[in-house]
């Protein structure tokens, strides 16, 4: 990889960390292409960016973003993405599915968390869930009301009979 190469690519890199909401870092010491092809494909169908690089970029990459903290040894393998939520859950399954592929840490809203905060995040109710939550809050008075009234209204009939 030539100089302007590394520079671009840091550049790109730059550029989906200060606009992501959570990087996480895993280690894929062990795994076979085809084991990182299907990570990809998983990370891809949720909308979220995935590439292994060399660590010094990396580093070069989280210092223009504006990000600090973040440890990078070994292998890496850096997964971003807009919901914190999402990108840990999707990080957790795959991790959970394959021994090799390890969560090293990872940055949520520009600050640098370890591992257990990635774990931690992937446990929470996504957005569809929550919102599910909300609307089933919303509409249990009315439904309450509806069920009190059929039950009033079979009271009485059982009365008139």
């Amino acid at each position: 990889m030539t100089r302007s190469e590394k520079e671009q690519l840091v550049a790109q890199l730059s550029d989906a960390f200060s606009e992501a909401n959570c990087i996480v870092i895993c280690d894929f010491k062990g795994m076979t292409v085809k084991e990182l092809e299907g990570f990809r494909k998983i990370g891809f169908e949720a909308g979220l960016g995935a590439r292994v690089i060399k660590n010094t970029l990396a580093e070069l990459a989280f210092k223009n973003a504006g990000i600090e903290g973040v440890e990078l040894r070994e292998t890496n393998m850096a997964i971003w993405g807009e919901d914190p939520i999402a990108t840990a859950k999707a990080v957790a399954k795959y991790a959970k599915e394959n021994d090799k592929f390890v969560i090293k840490g990872g940055v949520i809203d520009k600050v640098a968390v370890d591992a257990a905060k990635i774990v931690e995040y992937s446990k929470l109710a996504g957005r569809e869930e929550l919102l599910g939550m909300l609307l089933s809050v919303w509409t249990a008075p009315l439904r309450n009301m509806v069920c009190g009234l059929d039950n009033l209204a079979k009271k009485k009939e059982e009365e008139a009979a």
